[in-house]
């Protein structure tokens, strides 16, 4: 019998989903056309799900809250439900992909299924076609997502045989109990050899200890609640989904000129954009900042393949009240720093780690009053994955543009998604309808703020023999699209 418990972690992002928060996270990936036959992609997912064994598995819940959730295999499953095919009208623009991938992404994956759906979406101008994803959040965090992308839509990659699966026998309810209840009692014996490591090595273990209590001291600092903002609020069911672009080198460029991180621009850039939407709601914004959850991968080097979540988070405020780029970028910079040094994400990982020590009953419950809470302390979250650096084809189409979705949180109202590939850095913005219907915004403040600091950046032209008019010279250079 095939059955796997889901860790504390992964169960989290079940518990925490209700009817107006679904918890997938997602993107649209744009390719050249023109578009290969429908058919052809059906066999090409076909031929990969034995390299994904969890897109053949569903999740069943122990009666009574007794144990985890746990990961059986679907013994119905069947391809044609989750691989789907559309089209959006002409003359098939970005924002009518945009609004068609917006109502998609508003819909909650079936939870009597595997948790997954793959769209082929049709009609995209420039003679482009378009591959939208949805894969709940219980099964993947961003980094296990990028690797399952590049598995399923690079042709470099190779499944295992076609027809070879055969799902083992759906376990009975009364089963589930057995089997947790087992798990419950073999736990006292994993703690006893944790305490069994903790005495062969344990001057090692009490500098863990003491670097983690300290960093969990300063993340607990970090947890006061939110100024009042219109970024939070009532979320209802429907979303708005809105992008931006701009180019890794001229993220690059800025870093080396200006100093920081490439995540310290992409942060400043982010600040801009909600300077400019709070601005445009007549909102006040000097001297202000947006209080901002940014997940950290925790995924150690040898657990690449493991598709499940391993993340935690630090807390930034956004210096939206400053109103000179460089500035701005000093602020995060400075701030960043601070955060390495307190080492909040190993706190995050800490207090993961000791949830699995936790009922689930009571888990289920924490993890939704703490969603729900208005004292998480936080306004947004922003999070940026790194994707492949290198051309990517699907069916001899290569890949140009992909852009993320991921769920509104707890009362964030907009949340902000940086997937980063083949030197593009392409953002993706979530928001709700009804609150947030403004995002573009947003999308379009950070655009400009790239382009404000890498002006800064950029080295002054001095003129000479077949040089440009003064008015071209000066102007500001513009992002590639």
């Amino acid at each position: 019998m095939s059955m796997e418990p889901m860790s504390a972690l992964d169960a989290s992002f079940l518990h925490i989903e209700d009817r107006n928060r679904p918890m997938h996270i997602g993107g649209v990936s744009i390719f050249e056309g023109p578009p290969p036959p429908f058919e052809r992609l059906l066999e090409m997912v076909q031929g990969k799900l034995g390299l994904v064994p969890r897109y053949r598995q569903k999740v069943r819940f122990v009666p009574f809250g007794l144990g985890a959730p746990v990961w059986v295999d679907d013994p119905h499953f069947h391809l044609g439900y989750h691989v789907r095919h559309t089209a959006i009208p002409a003359p098939g623009s970005e924002r009518q992909l945009r609004r068609t991938a917006s109502r998609i992404f508003s819909q909650h994956l079936d939870r009597g299924k595997p948790l997954w759906e793959m769209w082929m979406v049709e009609g995209l101008d420039e003679s482009r076609w378009a591959l939208l994803s949805k894969v709940h959040h219980c099964m993947v965090d961003g980094v296990a997502a990028t690797d399952v992308m590049s598995l399923m839509f690079d042709d470099r990659s190779r499944g295992g045989a076609r027809g070879s699966w055969a799902p083992a026998p759906e376990p009975r309810g009364t089963e589930l109990v057995v089997r947790a209840m087992a798990g419950r009692a073999l736990r006292p014996r994993l703690q006893v050899s944790a305490l069994e490591a903790l005495g062969r090595a344990p001057l090692e273990s009490l500098v863990s200890t003491v670097t983690a209590a300290r960093a969990m001291v300063s993340a607990g600092r970090t947890l006061r609640p939110a100024s009042p903002s219109s970024l939070t609020g009532a979320v209802g069911p429907h979303r708005t989904w809105a992008w931006a672009r701009i180019r890794l080198s001229d993220v690059k460029a800025i870093r080396a000129a200006l100093g920081g991180t490439v995540n310290d621009v992409v942060l400043a850039v982010v600040a801009q954009g909600f300077r400019e939407l709070l601005e445009s709601r007549d909102e006040p914004v000097e001297g202000r900042t947006v209080r901002t959850m940014v997940p950290v991968s925790v995924r150690r080097p040898g657990e690449k393949g493991a598709y499940n979540n391993r993340v935690s988070a630090v807390f930034v405020g956004l210096p939206v009240g400053v109103t000179d780029p460089l500035e701005r970028l000093a602020a995060v910079r400075a701030q960043m720093d601070g955060v390495k040094e307190s080492r909040q994400a190993v706190a995050g990982d800490v207090l993961v780690s000791l949830s699995g020590f936790a009922p689930p009953l009571l888990l289920a419950l924490g993890s939704r009053l703490m969603s729900r809470s208005p004292q998480l302390g936080v306004h947004t979250g922003v999070t940026n994955v790194p994707g492949p650096q290198h051309p990517v084809e699907t069916l001899g189409r290569r890949l140009l543009e992909s852009f993320p979705y991921v769920p509104l949180i707890g009362p964030a109202r907009v949340v902000v998604a940086i997937f980063s590939f083949d030197g593009g850095l392409y953002f993706g913005v979530s928001g709700d309808v009804d609150g947030a219907s403004d995002i573009d915004v947003l999308t379009a403040g950070v655009e400009r703020g790239a382009s404000d600091l890498l002006a800064l950046a950029a080295p002054p032209r001095r003129p000479g023999r077949g040089a440009k008019s003064r008015s071209a010279a000066s102007a500001k250079p513009t992002l590639a699209e």
